[in-house]
Parts: structure tokens; C-alpha cells; sequence
């Protein structure tokens, strides 16, 4: 089993930064790709970016491409999303995610956070 807690997320003005985290505990992630997915109030969970195991890999949804860096740390078992250039639409729950396989699916992601509130005010 894999638990999974992120932590980061906060009040932001439009234009700012925020650094999301994840820790993993109960298994070393190290095997599996990692995953940050978001959902804002009565919308579905989207993809947002992911880091594959060796950090060889990395993908990123076109809403975020240029803004967002993925990163991992296997050594401490965390994965990491620095967000920038915020904007109001990136206002979400933010989770991180485990999946065995290089996925853009939530359903492909065995292991989930609780998720953090991410708000940025315009």
C-alpha cells in the first residue's frame, strides 16, 4: 500500500507562485509514475502533469504547459508541482497520484491523495 499526503496549497493572487508537495509513506514510489490531477468545483477531475519513475519523462496538459514543473525525488519519496503564472481557472483541489504506467488517466492512478485547496483570486 502507498499513502499519499499533499500539502502546499493556500490563497494566491492571479500572477503568483505556489509550490505543491507530496509525500509518500508505506512503499517507495520510486517504481511508479507520478501524477498531479486537479478538480474545481462541478467540474470532473482533469490531468494536469506527470513525472514517469526515472524522471526521463515528463508530460504536462496544455493548460499548464509552460507554467507548471513537475519534479520527484526519489531518495525522499516526494514529487513535487511548482506552479506559476496562476491563474483565477487554476483554482482547484490538487491530488497527487501513483500509477504503475505512464498514464493520463485518472483511472490508470492506483493510489490517490487527499487532495489541497489551491485558490488563486483575480
Amino acid at each position: 500500500q502507498v499513502q499519499l499526503v499533499e500539502s502546499g496549497g493556500g490563497l494566491v493572487q492571479a500572477g503568483g507562485s505556489l509550490r505543491l508537495s507530496c509525500a509518500a509513506s508505506g512503499r517507495t514510489v520510486g517504481s511508479y509514475t507520478m501524477g498531479w490531477f486537479r478538480q474545481a468545483p462541478g467540474k470532473e477531475r482533469e490531468f494536469v502533469a506527470y513525472i514517469s519513475w526515472s524522471s526521463s519523462s515528463t508530460f504536462y496538459a496544455d493548460s499548464v504547459k509552460g507554467r507548471f514543473t513537475i519534479s520527484r525525488d526519489n531518495a525522499k519519496n516526494t514529487v513535487s508541482l511548482q506552479m506559476s503564472s496562476l491563474k483565477p481557472e487554476d483554482t482547484a483541489v490538487y491530488y497527487c497520484a501513483a500509477a504503475r504506467y505512464v498514464r493520463t488517466t485518472a483511472r490508470a492512478y492506483d493510489y490517490w491523495g487527499q487532495g489541497t485547496q489551491v485558490t488563486v483570486s483575480s
